[in-house]
């Protein structure tokens, strides 16, 4: 009788020894990954991250060269500046900056707008699309000088869409097929958030959370490439610090997971009112008759009077929100910038003015964090953690139902500060703030600008349920 594991079956295929098989197994791996052009994918995500780290790094740069001559650093301690400038001048700037924003809006971008996230989502779900180059650098160039000259908006958004703009860019040169573009616009992204904040994880996770919408195996390795890319070359130029250099915060005890669930239900709150008001201001704005050269000058004139009493509303506002990070403020006072930043930035953005609401949504998330802190303590003082510990979390809190991107989001606030050991308390605070505003709104607030620009948001592949 024969045995088939032997090989002398004459029905069977003769056996074949393991090696043979493992070698042939290596062998169509391996010319389907060239066939698939791989090699030449992670080559040019090594250039794409270089690209857009250094596109990045000057944007960054080109903030604090605008800045300089009316606040007199070209640093982010835009509020310790403010204090030796004379009220004329901030009332002013902003509305000269304004004017100049408008004039350059209504003769050189084609949509008489700068871009940001919302538009990187929309060309990552039209398979083939590429940016227009020209528009795409002048959009950047606008948005540095909008906050430059005091625009209460964040850096980050239009900077990632000018890392997808480079990314397919590079990637129409080579003519690659339309998968691989989607793949190169993803490395783009996460090259620049990650020079942006420091945060290679980050940029990772919200390359694929926010932009291509799903985890795909084949875009792993070439993203990561790129985010480790940016990452690198920031340290370089910048230093190998996280943004906010914050004291060590530790959970006072674990009975404040109430109270950190309960933080996750204001920064909810905050994040929906911030989210109305951003689109409130801008449905007021399209329905205006005002002409497009004079929108961003009388927002740039508002926007200087709040900031003649509180010059924490201009700019980005990373000193303010790292004052609240290390308990420098009163509870008065960050109750009043979380009215008087979501009012500057819904006006700044509404205007006209370039920039994203990422720095907002962090620095709101700060105030609201911090004021509850300082709420909590009061309460029970000999169980609430620090106001800083707090804000850190509303940071993250707001930030995540802002974005619709809780993941990336946390992982951004841990590299950002650092405070891993928060862990437990940060992820039950985005959670529930995420919950409770995808509840109400259904939407991020990138989702939302699409809908008012009558495009439909791409679905994600997480959000589809597989239960039969």
């Amino acid at each position: 009788m024969s045995d088939p594991t032997r090989g002398d079956d004459p029905q069977r295929e003769p056996y074949d020894p393991p090696v043979t098989l493992i070698w042939s197994g290596i062998r169509s791996n391996l010319v389907t990954f060239a066939a698939g052009r791989q090699p030449l994918i992670w080559l040019l995500a090594l250039l794409v991250g270089a690209v857009v780290a250094v596109a990045a790094i000057l944007f960054r740069l080109l903030i604090g060269l605008v800045q300089l001559p009316w606040l007199g650093t070209a640093t982010e301690n835009v509020v310790t500046a403010a204090a030796d400038v004379s009220p004329w001048v901030i009332l002013l700037v902003p509305a000269g900056g304004g004017l100049v924003v408008g004039l350059l809006l209504k003769y050189v971008q084609p949509l008489q707008r700068t871009y940001a996230v919302a538009d990187v989502i929309e060309a990552s779900s039209k398979v083939g699309r590429s940016f227009p180059f020209w528009p795409g650098i002048s959009s950047a160039l606008l948005t540095a000088f909008s906050l430059g000259v005091g625009a209460s908006a964040g850096r980050e958004g239009p900077v990632v869409h000018l890392g997808a703009t480079l990314g397919t860019d590079i990637s129409r040169v080579f003519r690659l097929p339309d998968a691989s573009k989607r793949i190169l616009l993803g490395c783009g992204v996460a090259s620049a958030i990650a020079a942006s904040f420091n945060a290679p994880i980050a940029g990772v996770l919200f390359a694929h959370e926010v932009v291509l919408r799903h985890y795909a195996l084949t875009a792993f390795v070439p993203i990561v490439i790129a985010s480790v890319i940016g990452a690198l070359l920031s340290r370089l130029w910048f230093g190998d610090f996280a943004a906010f250099i914050i004291p060590s915060h530790q959970i006072t005890s674990y009975w404040e997971l109430p109270a950190f669930a309960l933080l996750g239900l204001t920064c909810a709150a905050v994040a929906i009112l911030f989210h109305l008001a951003l689109l409130w201001s801008e449905w007021i704005a399209r329905h205006s008759r005002l002409p497009i050269w004079i929108m961003p000058a009388l927002g740039g004139l508002v926007v200087g009077a709040i900031a003649i009493f509180y010059p924490e509303v201009l700019g980005v506002g990373y000193e303010t929100t790292d004052a609240a990070l290390k308990n420098h403020l009163t509870i008065q006072t960050m109750l009043i910038l979380l009215v008087v930043k979501s009012a500057a930035t819904a006006i700044s953005l509404a205007s006209r003015f370039g920039g994203g609401i990422f720095s907002p949504s962090l620095y709101l998330g700060a105030m609201a964090g911090g004021a509850f802190g300082l709420i909590a303590a009061e309460v029970f003082p000999e169980m609430a953690s620090s106001e800083g510990l707090y804000s850190l979390l509303g940071m993250g809190g707001v930030a995540a139902a802002m974005l619709g991107a809780p993941i990336s989001t946390t992982m951004i606030v841990f590299e950002l500060t650092g405070g891993y050991g928060l862990s437990i308390a940060l992820l039950l605070t985005v959670a529930i703030s995420n919950g409770v505003s995808l509840a109400i709104l259904g939407r991020s607030y990138f989702e939302a600008q699409l809908l008012m620009r009558g495009v439909k948001p791409p679905g994600r592949d997480r959000d589809r349920d597989d239960s039969g």
